[in-house]
């Protein structure tokens, strides 16, 4: 059987898609471990340089900010100054020091669902009227299903955790963590 090079390449990329597509849902030892670092996520949550950064954020949305858009978000590059400055702020800092084999991505957002803080370049300027974002928001722990994610193209869970000052949500801390790890 003669199979043009072309022909394969777009059946193995058809296949290929076809698998990172679906989406599951994690196995027993999977969860365990899930549910293990989402206990960790919301003491970082909960740290004053997270809260502090989200909290001013809250207070006073620099114009810049307030001016950025989806479209405009996904045409800065990562080595954009303005992109570049949400991984070197304190809040990017923190998560930085907080990431392990475990971690794929982790990004702040405050109440308006804009970034505060993130380890690399999100696909998207603010996650306001996603899930991950809204039900952390409400004061509530999301959990995503397992996929893979477009910003860090690895296999993961997102979970969202409410960022709070005192009992009031006021902010989403957003972690991606690699699945793979997780199975080991």
């Amino acid at each position: 059987m003669n199979i043009r090079i072309p022909t394969l390449l777009a059946i193995m990329f058809a296949m290929f898609a076809s698998l990172v597509a679906r989406a599951e849902k994690p196995d027993a030892k999977v969860q365990e471990a899930i549910d293990a670092k989402v206990k960790i996520i919301k003491t970082w949550a909960a740290d004053p340089v997270l809260v502090g950064a989200v909290k001013e954020q809250n207070a006073t949305l620099p114009a810049e900010y307030a001016a950025m858009t989806q479209d405009k978000w996904k045409s800065l590059t990562v080595v954009d100054p303005f992109v570049r400055a949400f991984s070197k702020n304190a809040a990017g800092q923190f998560l930085k020091g907080k990431k392990d084999d475990f971690v794929a991505e982790a990004f702040l957002s405050a109440a308006n669902g804009m970034k505060v803080g993130f380890l690399a370049k999100t696909t998207n300027w603010s996650h306001q009227g996603k899930p991950k974002h809204d039900e952390p928001m409400k004061g509530q722990t999301w959990q995503g299903e397992i996929e893979v994610d477009e910003s860090s193209g690895v296999q993961c869970v997102q979970v969202g955790v409410p960022v709070l000052d005192g009992d009031k949500p006021i902010g989403s801390l957003v972690v991606g963590l690699n699945v793979s790890k997780m199975k080991q």
